[in-house]
């Protein structure tokens, strides 16, 4: 049952966690102390405001590990999109040419945003992280089949979200 925590509450379990918490993130930050750093911070900003909209969780450690875990998941998505998408500049031919990159850049990582939770870390275990269809099976209890299943649809709804993006306002 969450209650809404006080200053104190907020204080006491800061202290409790942020170390072990900075530790989970660090490890797996690959040596980057600086994103270690941000994301702990970003996890603690969003603890904050949703704890005290919501009330502190019954495990407010895990709480915090899961929405660093996303964040952390966000940013590699986002830095792999840049990756994938940027063109050596000495390849691209002009200025309109690295624009229409930078736009797609952005519209496939909008559209990776908007898929479910599952299908973007499925989609980024494999391409990202490089793992085979095999390791991610024996990780997650599925059959190879069924892994393989579910990329292609989780490729077919993010090749659908990317077709079928809404048009950007000028406000963005």
């Amino acid at each position: 049952m969450r209650h809404r925590p006080s200053e104190d509450d907020i204080r006491t379990t800061y202290r409790a966690t942020v170390d072990d918490l900075f530790d989970f993130v660090a490890r797996r930050c690959r040596g980057d102390r600086g994103l270690a750093e941000d994301i702990t911070q970003e996890t603690w900003l969003r603890a904050i405001d949703d704890w005290e909209r919501n009330g502190l969780p019954d495990r407010p450690a895990a709480w915090l590990a899961r929405v660093a875990s996303r964040l952390l998941s966000n940013h590699r998505r986002h830095e792999e999109v840049e990756r994938i998408t940027d063109d050596d500049p000495d390849t691209v031919a002009d200025e309109e040419d690295r624009a229409e990159r930078r736009e797609q850049r952005s519209m496939v990582q909008r559209a990776l945003d908007r898929l479910p939770t599952a299908q973007a870390r499925l989609l980024e275990t494999f391409h990202f992280d490089r793992r085979p269809v095999n390791e991610i099976a024996a990780n997650t209890g599925l059959t190879t089949r069924a892994v393989e299943g579910r990329l292609r649809r989780a490729r077919a709804r993010l090749r659908g979200l990317v077709g079928n993006e809404p048009p950007r306002s000028d406000d963005e």
